[in-house]
């Protein structure tokens, strides 16, 4: 039955791939002052889904200030010229929408998902904010509390998230992903209303953003709506950014956080390129199919071989993402089963990775591989947040809206010998940065003893 299932996402893609790709309905448009706006009509309910980006993270956060752009993420629901603070989120929830913002580390986003009718009144809000966000000294004092609290409850007390960030943090030599998107503490602890008010009038300008629409429109009239809110904004220059590249590494490096935890956690990293940086444009298709075949499914060679047969890890996973501006890591998450160490667990997973760099992947298994793969992509068009956001991330970095279409060729045409070649070349020792949860009690008066060679 499986193998069923398998056969029919497969021609279900492959029937996707060659009838699908030559009609794109997506329209872009950029306004005198910069702006770019992208719609994507989707009629399928009377809904609307508005996000508008800012390519602005905490990748460009200079040293003492890191933590900025998610600390004005939250100042922007504050008060404007025109606008009670509060005023924003009470709008749209009284007419029927639901709204939300996040940091990334390149881009900032702010989205609403209402009635298709009520469109004009989100994007109304939207350039207010833009154009006349007033930071004031008594918000700024209460919201940078709320972060520092949001960074205590979410990375200090969670020792998985602090570890996490201890390994990034040993990972990006060279590289400004280093710093956490909260930002480090002594930075939340001497950030002035100044510097807030400084990044907002830096980057908060229609020629460092981009709107994206997608649901029940049209897109001519979601150009004019646009251009009649947006419009008189006036554009700033934008600082130009730097050329990151990763510092040369000789060996392996290893971080050791000892916490209170239940159990133990095992990361390893290593230096890869993403889409925007790959001097060959095929590796990041080749590199999230090797992560695909380690741990996407139940038949994945972790869940198969770590999980099911040897039974020495309770959980084991693959990570890469492409759609970063900069160099990224290909990440491996594990937890080791109650009678296996970390050791032990390490050099299954290294085992696994080994079998990738000698021996080709049968075609079978790869193909199985792409259809999920490429099956998953396709099933997230079910909803207009995950369209919006994929629009979103890719203007963010630089691409267009052809990486949709262009992501499914690449992936469908990766070869075994693709992937043996991106674990060759990547997933070796000098590229390699590790980082333990050494679970610490937490009973002081039962102290933990879970410790094997």
């Amino acid at each position: 039955m499986r193998y069923l299932h398998y056969i029919i996402v497969l021609f279900f893609v492959s029937f996707y791939a060659t009838s699908t790709y030559a009609h794109s309905d997506i329209s872009k448009y950029k306004l005198d002052n910069g702006l770019t706006v992208v719609v994507k009509p989707d009629h399928r309910a009377p809904v609307v889904m508005s996000l508008l980006m800012y390519h602005v993270g905490s990748s460009y956060e200079p040293s003492g200030i890191t933590g900025i752009s998610h600390a004005l993420e939250h100042m922007m629901f504050k008060a404007t010229k025109n606008y009670k603070s509060g005023d924003y989120s009470q709008i749209i929830s009284e007419n029927g929408g639901s709204l939300n913002a996040f940091t990334s580390t390149d881009y900032t986003g702010y989205h609403v998902q209402i009635s298709k009718d009520k469109l004009p009144i989100v994007l109304k809000l939207e350039a207010d904010r833009m154009a006349n966000l007033v930071i004031k000294q008594q918000d700024f004092v209460k919201e940078i509390e709320v972060v520092k609290e949001e960074r205590h409850l979410r990375t200090e007390n969670v020792p998985e998230a602090l570890t996490f960030e201890q390994f990034q943090a040993a990972a990006f030599l060279g590289i400004p992903y280093h710093n956490p998107i909260v930002g480090w503490p002594s930075d939340l602890d001497n950030m002035q209303v100044a510097d807030i008010k400084n990044w907002y009038q830096t980057w908060y300008r229609p020629n460092n953003a981009t709107l994206v629409i997608v649901g029940d429109v049209q897109p001519q009239e979601v150009m004019k709506l646009a251009n009649e809110y947006f419009g008189p904004i006036k554009p700033n220059t934008i600082p130009t950014t730097k050329n990151f590249k990763a510092v040369p590494t000789y060996g392996i490096r290893k971080i050791i956080v000892e916490r209170p935890a239940e159990v133990p956690l095992l990361l390893i990293g290593y230096n890869v390129p993403s889409v925007v940086t790959a001097e060959n444009s095929w590796e990041p298709y080749a590199l999230n199919l090797l992560a695909g075949v380690l741990s996407y499914g139940d038949s994945s060679r972790f869940v198969k071989h770590l999980i099911r047969q040897q039974q020495i890890a309770v959980s084991a996973a693959a990570h890469y993402g492409l759609y970063y501006r900069l160099p990224y890591l290909f990440i491996i998450q594990a937890t080791p089963a109650s009678n296996t160490s970390i050791d032990q667990l390490q050099s299954a997973i290294l085992n696994e990775v080994k079998q990738l760099q000698d021996n080709l992947i049968e075609p079978n298994e790869l193909e199985k591989i792409k259809a999920l793969t490429i099956a998953n992509d396709v099933y997230e068009t079910d909803s207009i947040s995950k369209q919006a956001m994929k629009l979103g991330i890719f203007f963010s970095i630089g691409l267009s809206s052809d990486e949709t279409e262009h992501y499914k060729r690449e992936i469908l045409k990766i070869t075994p010998e693709q992937i043996q070649a991106v674990a060759r070349k990547y997933l070796i020792a000098s590229q390699m940065t590790q980082a333990i949860l050494k679970p610490q009690s937490l009973n002081p008066n039962n102290p933990i003893t879970r410790e094997k060679k």
